[in-house]
């Protein structure tokens, strides 16, 4: 799922021609006077100045009056994006939390994390110079347009034209940004995404507009895709040019990696005691492993028994049919056991995700508050039917596998956390929720289910659970290893397979996707904090009958750094966080 939330009402005039629209606000609109002595003032300048800066954010949160917008990604663009940020910081910090309330107090801290998580990006880690993925994060997908029925389709149609249309210029600053020599990695992510585009401009995103009756907007469309896609193919051309003096120069660095997750999570921990931690779960959970096992597959092997659990596939091969089985289910679950409040009656849709949108196996796409109307719809993808009919039935997942992808994405997963999050009496946390709070709670989802008895004990379901956190305890480690220069990505793939029990097709893609997502230590980060957080709030709280309040108190903040929510929850400076 994406780190922030997506939303939206149109803002666009609903007409029959096939103009296009008024040009977008956005990244060269000028930005506002950060106001300093109202803290209400403040914040809201702040988000509507960094919409302009960031007009893609903008779409995706529902504010469609920046449809068809795309960041400014000059030298000047970028430039003007962390003055902005670090103005934004210092103007912050400058408000005396003693003439704050207690919950400004707190939205101040957690907009400084925000922007400073934004600024290290930008600048310390200098992403745009040297990662693709820092762009395609940044607005190049436009999915939101197709996906999202915010508006009729004629009205969506002119707006991803206006979007295609600045394609051109933003692959152009895209390769006069990118250095070179370039990590083999990046090179090969960056040439994917940028095929991937250029196909998905003619290709499904025409067919998603095919029944569009004017064919002055469907020329206008075509125009404008055959251009954008060209130019697409021709930047991921550029990094195929440069395979032959790829590098292994991806490291962070062990300090900048620190500074990572202290900038973007507020984890201010040495990097001895965040390896340590993450050494501690990936053993617990190894062990847990070996005891279902036994009990689940006597005498097999590890990768044995999880090929067993695995072979237990949903009726007729069907994911989608099973997970709208499971989900009632899991729902009936949480209100029996009394896990976490569901707010309201709001249901998540199950569908087949569509041709343009299958990178992921399965992802939610939930809508953001500034939405109505507009429902989340938990997507699942087939297997491609291009491939043998053994890597097909090995792409569908097992039942108990299944399930805790659908705890993970839905309940009381992702759906359910950005349900409590459209709630959250702060605005920046209805609009900026981060990758640890939204991974690491519907990671510590899939955990806390089995804890409060979900199938009461049965060993195949505890293995589901399991494969899915020693995944993620390897995505943990191997983010370490490999940004503070002490393994190799050959190195990580291996421990995806020995460690964690991957195929060796899952363990090359996700050793490879830490060399360009070091962050994707956050799932089990996340996890961890919940966890020592729950352990330490219900101690004087009532102990395990307060779980569904320490969820609800948990869940209210929307998406902070866990460890300003520790200190709101507990006191105390909010660092003891495993």
């Amino acid at each position: 799922m994406r780190s922030v939330l997506l939303a939206g009402i149109a803002a666009l005039a609903l007409t029959s021609c096939a103009s296009a629209p008024p040009e977008p606000k956005g990244s060269m609109a000028a930005l506002a006077t950060l106001p300093t002595t109202d803290w209400k003032s403040f914040r809201d300048t702040f988000i509507e100045d960094w919409f302009k800066v960031s007009p893609a954010d903008a779409v995706y949160q529902g504010r469609h009056d920046f449809d068809g917008g795309l960041g400014d990604w000059t030298p000047g663009g970028l430039k003007r994006q962390g003055a902005f940020l670090r103005e934004a910081i210092d103007k912050a910090k400058a408000f005396d939390a003693t003439k704050l309330s207690k919950d400004e107090a707190f939205e101040r801290d957690y907009l400084v994390t925000v922007a400073s998580g934004k600024l290290f990006w930008l600048e310390d880690a200098d992403f745009p110079h040297k990662n693709p993925a820092w762009y395609v994060n940044a607005g190049l997908d436009p999915n939101v347009y197709i996906a999202r029925n915010y508006a009729d389709t004629p009205t969506r149609m002119r707006a991803i034209v206006t979007f295609m249309r600045k394609i051109p210029a933003a692959a152009a600053q895209i390769k006069a940004n990118l250095k070179t020599p370039m990590p083999l990695s990046y090179i090969n992510y960056g040439v994917a995404a940028f095929n991937g585009f250029g196909d998905y401009y003619t290709g499904d995103a025409k067919k998603a507009f095919a029944a569009v009756k004017s064919p002055a907007l469907q020329e206008e469309f075509d125009k404008a895709a055959i251009v954008a896609s060209q130019a697409m193919h021709d930047l991921a051309a550029h990094l195929e040019k440069q395979r032959p003096n790829a590098t292994q120069d991806f490291a962070l660095g062990a300090e900048r990696f620190s500074r990572m997750i202290k900038q973007t999570e507020g984890v201010d921990v040495p990097l001895a005691t965040l390896k340590a931690a993450g050494e501690a779960d990936l053993l617990r959970n190894q062990k847990a492993l070996a005891e279902a096992c036994r009990q689940f597959a006597p005498g097999a092997t590890i990768p044995a028994c999880m090929a067993k659990m695995n072979a237990n596939k949903p009726v007729n091969n069907d994911p989608v049919a099973e997970a709208r089985k499971q989900i009632p289910e899991l729902r009936a679950f949480v209100l029996a056991n009394d896990v976490v409040t569901i707010p309201d009656q709001e249901q998540a849709l199950v569908e087949e995700s569509p041709p343009y949108n299958r990178q992921n196996s399965a992802y939610i796409d939930p809508p953001g508050p500034f939405e109505k109307g507009i429902p989340s719809v938990y997507y699942i993808s087939p297997p491609d039917p291009s491939w043998s009919k053994a890597e097909q039935e090995g792409f569908i997942p097992g039942k108990m596998d299944l399930l805790f992808t659908s705890v993970h994405e839905v309940m009381p997963g992702h759906f359910l956390q950005f349900r409590h999050a459209n709630a959250s009496p702060s605005i920046f946390g209805r609009l900026f929720v981060g990758y640890a709070f939204a991974e690491g709670w519907a990671h510590y989802a899939e955990e806390m289910m089995w804890e409060a008895g979900l199938h009461k004990g049965d060993a195949e379901t505890h293995v589901g659970q399991l494969s899915n956190a020693l995944l993620r305890n390897c995505r943990y480690l191997s983010a370490i290893g490999l940004h503070s220069g002490t393994m190799t990505q050959e190195q990580s793939r291996k421990m995806f397979v020995e460690q964690c029990y991957q195929d060796e097709g899952n363990a090359k893609q996700q050793s490879a996707r830490g060399t360009y997502d070091p962050a994707y230590l956050n799932y089990t980060m996340g996890k961890l904090m919940i966890r020592k957080l729950r352990e330490d709030w219900t101690a004087t709280h009532g102990g395990r009958a307060s779980w569904k309040a320490f969820h609800d108190e948990f869940l209210r903040y929307g998406g902070p750094p866990i460890p300003l929510v520790r200190k709101a929850m507990l006191g105390g400076d909010g660092k003891a966080v495993f």
